[in-house]
């Protein structure tokens, strides 16, 4: 693996060089600040429910922004083809661009536990959901960084791999929405899809099995997709 760990480096690396990481944190961190302290104070309840619940549609369009460079710039600059000389095989490059991936979204979440802190001396906060929910958060980012990832191998065009990738995770963070337009029979298929669902169960500290084998197969399924592609291109 030293050769998925030297890409993760040199990704994780490349993000905090340009001011792109800087601009999509910032971003992040003023939408849901203001969500956030909008609707608590609004409510006044002490919990973090609503950070939560806004989440996976900020998660949406802020991820494929974070993936959108990571082949399609490479397939543009034609630097993939100088990677391919170096003594890593397809997997490691995959692996190490999605975790590169995965650990930035982790590095985005840390200044929002600063919202926790406010709440507990505001009032009684139950730590126990707020545990599960940033569980949850990285699982849901680890899937949309590799429906991102996947959306990047795809095209040499960033912009193209941003609304590629972007529309596939509103697909899945919508589609347990939509419900009432699908027909009875298909319901449980679909809420199943919806990664809205599976991640409001975590983020309520419901930890199930089934909603972490959901994300972790969206992974897989992606990375798979990702390595098809790469093999295609190569």
């Amino acid at each position: 693996m030293t050769g998925a760990v030297n890409i993760f480096k040199k990704e994780f690396k490349g993000y905090f060089i340009t001011p792109v990481a800087y601009i999509v944190i910032s971003i992040f961190l003023i939408l849901t600040g203001w969500f956030f302290f909008s609707t608590f104070f609004l409510y006044g309840q002490a919990d973090m429910r609503s950070f939560f619940s806004l989440l996976p549609v900020i998660f949406s369009f802020i991820i494929p922004a974070v993936t959108m460079r990571l082949f399609s710039e490479e397939f543009n600059t034609g630097s993939y083809e100088l990677i391919l000389t170096m003594p890593v095989s397809g997997l490691d490059i995959i692996i190490g661009k999605f975790t590169a991936a995965v650990a930035f979204v982790a590095v985005m979440l840390v200044p929002t536990f600063f919202y926790g802190i406010v709440i507990s001396f505001i009032g009684d906060i139950d730590w126990g959901p707020v545990a599960g929910g940033y569980m949850g958060a990285v699982l849901l980012g680890a899937a949309f960084s590799a429906i991102g990832l996947f959306a990047s191998s795809l095209t040499r065009n960033q912009i193209i791999a941003f609304i590629t990738g972007m529309s596939l995770c509103f697909v899945l963070t919508l589609i347990d929405k939509m419900l009432f337009f699908l027909p009875e029979g298909a319901l449980n298929v679909f809420q199943y899809l919806g990664a809205d669902f599976h991640f409001q169960n975590i983020s309520r500290g419901i930890i199930d099995s089934r909603d972490i084998l959901y994300f972790l197969s969206v992974c897989f399924v992606m990375l798979y997709g990702t390595a098809l592609v790469i093999q295609e291109k190569t």
